[in-house]
């Protein structure tokens, strides 16, 4: 692929960041209008979760195996394939009729998402070869998680208000179709130099585990926890997992390989995306409830006062990356853990009739805690690894971040609606102590991790670890390269 511009490089960069923005966003952007959704299709808490999970299980899913297929055929084709269909499930999410279509329409939304995350980071990889700035160009991408993370309720809220539920999906689509129309101007066609063999059992094992536990974790207080449908899934689960792993490290190439794991910069980066996301994603599945189910809020008003969270997750990341180029990981993943703690802590004393103030204080530092905790995750992911393999490494980091919204709203959702007595209105407020208290457990150990991941002897490890990737005949290569 011969050299860009600089100016033809930002405009690369800004095309990849906009279809991330989209995905993230339709992660979090439906969480305030889910009262709406569940009042127009009469839909219960359990279908609520499922339009959440649908879209973030199946991107967790299929995200390694769309970077390897973008290797092989060509990262911009199978980048356009997925702006279409994303668009398209888009569109059918805002006339879907009732719940359950509503949730398989989000599932075809997620399957044109999977196509552009790790397709777009691997473009931008290939594009900045620059190591200075391919790092800034990879912060710009952490900023955009973020910021369309937190702005996601927002600009839901906003939306939900004025329009109706339906317009949250209706926002993706000019979106896309810009997108579509640069890609095909703008955006080079590459293709990895050795496109790694498909791995379909590793593929199908991955999906029966994430798709087996989350099952089991939504369903099981609805349906009871020794419910032939609950205890399949989770033995599926579990099966998957004591599969998948000899599975990956006899394969020649793995979808993942479990070599990986032997950084401890890389194994702690995926532990603390899966925290960090999964905090997230119950912080904004139960606040939404909670802001118009228990205190009355409109979607607007609701959208609003989580502004204060969202400004921190716009400025901080910025903020977080000079910290990381200057100072390393350490002190970002710190300040958020300790955010998350703090957080957790406020939110542990809240009431139907709370002072705004409180639920203020515990949106800022959420918004802290997320503005640094963010733009680490891929940096110290690939912290070590040979160039060979940073593609693969930011690709796990991305799918440990779907993991973990997934698993959020499936754990701290289920935990807190199985813990309301009473009307929803009335008990939901001490319920939430649950999750809040999760919360609280997934900071801390993003908190130890920050300190753990970013020492002398792990930075050693990271060093091994692409040592012995160097020495292999055959490199593992999964995700993006």
């Amino acid at each position: 692929m011969p050299e860009l511009g600089r100016r033809h490089r930002l405009l690369v960069l800004v095309i990849c960041c906009s279809s991330l923005f989209v995905v993230s966003m339709d992660s979090t952007i439906v969480n305030l209008a889910l009262p709406s959704i569940q009042a127009d299709l009469s839909a219960s808490v359990t279908s609520l979760q499922w339009t959440i999970d649908a879209y973030t299980l199946t991107l967790a899913s299929l995200l390694m195996l769309a970077g390897s297929t973008a290797d092989r055929v060509g990262r911009k084709r199978i980048f356009r394939i997925g702006l279409v269909l994303f668009g398209v499930g888009s569109l059918l999410c805002s006339v879907a009729p009732s719940a359950g279509a509503l949730v398989g329409f989000r599932v075809v939304q997620a399957l044109g998402g999977a196509m552009l995350n790790p397709v777009a980071m691997s473009i931008i990889v290939n594009v900045f070869t620059d190591p200075r700035e391919r790092a800034r160009a990879i912060g710009a991408w952490g900023s955009v998680v973020g910021l369309s993370m937190a702005l996601g309720p927002l600009i839901g809220g906003a939306l939900v208000d004025a329009v109706g539920w339906r317009s949250v999906f209706w926002i993706n689509v000019p979106v896309v179709v810009a997108a579509v129309v640069a890609t095909t101007r703008f955006v080079p066609e590459s293709r990895a130099p050795r496109p790694r063999r498909l791995d379909p059992v590793g593929q199908v094992l991955m999906a029966v585990l994430l798709g087996g536990a989350t099952f089991a974790i939504i369903e099981g207080p609805a349906q009871g926890w020794t419910s032939p449908a609950v205890l399949g899934c989770a033995v599926a689960a579990a099966a998957a997992l004591a599969t998948l792993l000899p599975w990956e490290r006899n394969r020649p190439e793995p979808l993942l390989d479990p070599r990986f794991f032997r950084s401890v910069p890389f194994a702690g980066a995926t532990v603390i995306a899966v925290c960090a996301f999964a905090s997230l994603a119950g912080f904004l599945f139960v606040n939404a409830l909670y802001l118009q189910s228990a205190r009355g809020y409109s979607p607007l008003h609701a959208g609003l006062l989580t502004l204060p969270m969202a400004a921190m997750a716009a400025v901080l990341p910025t903020v977080a990356g000079r910290l990381v180029a200057t100072r390393g990981a350490r002190i970002p993943l710190v300040v958020g853990g300790a955010g998350l703690v703090l957080s957790g802590a406020v939110l542990l004393t809240l009431r139907t009739d709370s002072p705004l103030w409180v639920l203020i204080t515990a949106y800022v530092l959420f918004g802290i805690a997320f503005g640094m905790v963010n733009p680490p995750i891929t940096n110290t992911a690939v912290s070590g690894m040979p160039a060979a393999q940073a593609g693969v490494a930011s690709a796990v980091a991305s799918t440990s971040r779907q993991v973990g919204t997934a698993l959020g709203v499936a754990i701290i959702g289920s935990a807190v609606t199985a813990s309301v007595v009473g009307p929803l209105p009335t008990g939901l407020a001490a319920a939430t102590h649950v999750g809040w208290a999760v919360q609280i457990g997934c900071g801390i150990v993003v908190l130890v991790l920050g300190l753990v991941s970013t020492t002398a002897w792990a930075r050693r490890t990271a060093t091994h670890t692409a040592e012995l990737f160097a020495a292999s005949d055959v490199p593992a290569r999964a995700g993006v390269s």
